[in-house]
């Protein structure tokens, strides 16, 4: 079991701030592509990658990183400096 925590206007698209998902993915692209297939909500918060950014067990990491081991994904557009 997985934790998956969203921000911003991925928690809005998605509707929830977070869920816990049973997966077998293997990285955090299976993952995407998993949440991308259950229904419309999810494919549109998940439609272009390069918008957004990942966090595993709060690490910035990378979509090709793997999933084994890891408690917390959270998905968060770029962060903008001030």
């Amino acid at each position: 079991m997985i934790d998956l925590v969203y921000f911003a206007w991925v928690r809005e698209r998605i509707g929830l701030p977070r869920e816990q998902v049973e997966t077998q993915a293997a990285t955090v692209t299976d993952l995407v592509a998993e949440l991308r297939g259950r229904e419309e909500r999810y494919a549109a918060a998940f439609a272009d990658l390069s918008a957004l950014r990942v966090a595993l067990d709060q690490e910035l990491s990378e979509f090709d990183a793997p999933l084994a081991g890891v408690r917390e994904v959270a998905f968060f557009p770029p962060m903008t400096g001030g």
